[in-house]
């Protein structure tokens, strides 16, 4: 199956990828591996030892927390911007919380020893991946401050948001159970809310998907923290350049030109 879908992928269509020099992208090229990463799979368990890290191409990640209760919310979501497996770098190789494929897609996988070799070098991959955790750490921090603040309306606008920036199109496959999952409310509040924003012309609701059709009218709408994710991805990330100088994308989860 992986080799079916490898000629219309490459590892340039994740940022951190993409933004690396072509000497040290040409080391660990060999070694990235292109994987398959449907709907639900788990890529790493709650105070599991993480042995790879993940670099999604057009999959997107949910980074959550599970409850004793069974609840759970999402913490932070990651497309390919992005990296799943930043305790790797920062020593703890577990986490308390788990990450599940929440959008099926492909992506690349590099062993966290080699990942750990280059990083070690302390040059361009320390670099980068430690500006990238930081803005990890501020979408992190903006989920909690949005989910005790804001609005479940400007809670869905901004998942939303961040999730069709991860996107080539404007759709995603989601249902409202789930959507209700990933920000910890009740599934009528988000029946009711979808309702109203589809009535109002920004989205489209049925059986299972969701297009978003006016992407300024749902800005018009969110709260702050969109913003606040968005710019700070773009202050910490968009100063790397790829190896043919194009920079990183400031669009989250949009690949650069090639």
């Amino acid at each position: 199956m992986v080799a079916s879908i490898s000629a219309r992928h490459n590892p340039n269509q994740n940022q951190l990828l993409a933004a690396l020099p072509a000497e040290l992208f040409a080391r660990i090229a060999p070694h990235l591996e292109l994987v398959s990463m449907p709907l639900g799979q788990v890529l790493y368990e709650s105070d599991v030892q993480l042995h790879h890290a993940y670099f999604p191409t057009t999959a997107i990640v949910s980074l959550h927390y599970v409850m004793e209760s069974g609840a759970s919310a999402e913490i932070a979501g990651i497309g390919n911007e992005g990296m799943v497996g930043v305790s790797l770098i920062l020593g703890g190789n577990t986490t308390p919380g788990m990450a599940t494929v929440q959008t099926a897609g492909c992506g690349y996988r590099l062993k966290g020893r080699l990942l750990m070799e280059e990083f070690n070098r302390a040059g361009s991959m320390m670099r980068l991946l430690l500006r990238y955790t930081q803005a990890l750490m501020t979408q992190m921090s903006q989920t909690a401050v949005c989910n005790r603040h804001h609005s479940i309306e400007q809670q869905l606008c901004r998942w939303l948001l961040l999730t069709v920036d991860r996107l080539p199109e404007h759709e995603l496959t989601m249902t409202q159970e789930l959507i209700a999952i990933m920000l910890g409310v009740r599934r009528e509040g988000i029946t009711e809310i979808a309702g109203n924003l589809q009535r109002a012309g920004l989205i489209s609701y049925r059986r299972g998907h969701i297009t978003v059709l006016d992407h300024a009218g749902l800005e018009s709408r969110v709260c702050e923290c969109y913003n606040v994710v968005k710019k700070e991805f773009q202050r910490l990330l968009c100063t790397e350049r790829a190896p043919d100088g194009f920079p990183v994308n400031s669009r989250i989860g949009v690949p650069r030109g090639e």
